[in-house]
């Protein structure tokens, strides 16, 4: 973990490291997570990335990187030898899923992958088969190298108290640049983006997302029960990026590619004023005039993936997840203030003196070993779209302390913190709407 100001944004800085992340990570895996108890969902997603020639390179092909027999070790220094890669411009794919009605990652930002069938061998075998199916991208040995995984994470609903599926992450490196165009699956996906990591890590790109707070507390209760969270609430506001890809293609056969000439409604105008949850538009529209953000659980799969980079630093690029109102804001900062120092403390002092790339894990786990490790909660919420994820760890072999990841890091204890501002703003409210109430009461008795 390097300084604040050693953010990785040139080419030729970012090449070496990622060779050095790719390595390690070859070397390190997590561990498999076992399902919760009557939870039975599994899914999993491929993180791809590629480098992207520059100027005025043609890539070579031909090489000992191409075989599909050597270790994968040697294929990835092979590969990260050739000049072209030494100065391309690394890149990773990601998906905006299809905008269908009723769908909790409807117009989402992600990456393919999907939920484990019963004919899938392993976890990783569904990737595999949700990335041919959902984008046409042949991850076979020949031209792509499975690198390793990222923490597994347990996703539930209702703010942690159900669990939903463990979501496993798969990192893939295609060894060309030049693969087939992407077949969009337009049930499932709307359109696809190659985006650079400089872009992922750039300042000038973090931005926030704002949510629907009913989609959290009321998803499934009566539409008053949902309003009511709305207006003592207003939105919930996350992390996000924004992405400016330098590759992208849609998928022309949805419904709604080509827009319909129409008359613009005034609540047309009311969500572009930014009245309405940005979900909505989401759900009405293909996306393609829409900004790409990367948020939610997808944003915490590729932090993880970027905090392992040797001079990134995340805490120069992250902010708290909190609410839109101005005394609800204030509250969670004051109610979070004193965690969120002790946190960056922690943090800086963990990571003076260790690799940067090391296992990740919690250190509530004490001396359980890997093969011992069993699903713990742990209350690290990843909230997307009323979801939050668990990261779970194991006791590297070397015997040295465990330690969360970045974001599990940042977001330990957090939520905790924010519903306790959130019950004592919403007493203080009706405090001071009470003493006013009463106070006219009392006025207007004396006037009579």
């Amino acid at each position: 973990m390097g300084s604040p100001s050693s953010s990785v944004t040139s080419d030729s800085d970012l090449v070496p490291q990622l060779k050095s992340l790719l390595l390690d990570l070859n070397d390190h895996p997590y561990p498999h997570v076992p399902n919760p108890p009557e939870c039975t969902k599994r899914a999993s997603v491929s993180l791809v990335i590629r480098v992207r020639p520059t100027f005025p390179d043609e890539p070579a092909y031909s090489g000992d990187h191409a075989q599909p027999e050597m270790p994968a070790k040697d294929r990835l220094c092979c590969f990260f030898d050739l000049p072209w890669v030494q100065r391309g411009d690394p890149e990773v794919l990601f998906i905006k899923r299809a905008a269908r009605k009723g769908d909790r990652w409807t117009s989402h930002v992600a990456l393919p992958g999907g939920k484990r069938e019963p004919g899938d061998e392993t976890d990783r075998s569904t990737a595999l088969r949700e990335t041919m199916e959902e984008i046409g991208l042949d991850l076979a040995p020949g031209h792509a190298l499975f690198v390793g995984n990222l923490p597994e994470r347990v996703v539930t609903t209702s703010w942690g108290t159900v669990p939903l599926m463990v979501l496993c992450p798969f990192v893939y490196l295609l060894l060309r640049h030049d693969v087939p165009p992407l077949r969009l699956q337009p049930t499932e996906v709307g359109s696809g983006h190659w985006v650079s990591m400089r872009a992922l890590l750039a300042p000038s790109l973090r931005t926030r997302e704002r949510a629907d707070v009913a989609d959290r507390l009321a998803r499934r209760r009566p539409e008053f029960l949902r309003a009511f969270f709305r207006v003592m609430l207003g939105q919930m506001m996350f992390a996000a990026v924004r992405l400016v890809p330098t590759e992208s293609l849609y998928c022309s056969s949805i419904p709604g590619f080509i827009p319909d000439e129409k008359a613009v409604s005034l609540k047309d105008l009311v969500a572009v004023a930014g009245l309405l949850p940005r979900r909505w538009n989401h759900a009405r529209s293909t996306g393609a005039e829409n900004p790409l953000l990367l948020w939610g659980l997808t944003y915490g799969i590729i932090a993880d993936l970027l905090d392992l980079l040797p001079t990134h630093n995340t805490f120069t690029l992250w902010t708290w997840p909190t609410f839109s109102p101005w005394d609800l804001q204030f509250m969670v900062w004051l109610f979070t203030y004193r965690l969120h120092q002790r946190k960056m403390q922690e943090w800086n002092s963990k990571v003076t003196d260790m690799p940067a790339v090391i296992e990740e894990g919690l250190d509530t786990l004490g001396t359980v070993s890997s093969q011992e490790m069993q699903w713990q909660p742990h209350g690290v919420h990843m909230d997307g779209l009323g979801l939050m994820g668990w990261l779970t760890g194991y006791q590297p072999s070397q015997g040295r302390r465990l330690r969360s990841g970045a974001i599990g890091h940042l977001l330990e204890g957090h939520y905790i913190l924010l519903r306790r501002a959130v019950v004592f703003t919403l007493l203080m409210r009706f405090g001071v709407v009470a003493t006013l109430v009463i106070f006219i009461v009392r006025r207007t008795r004396r006037k009579q």
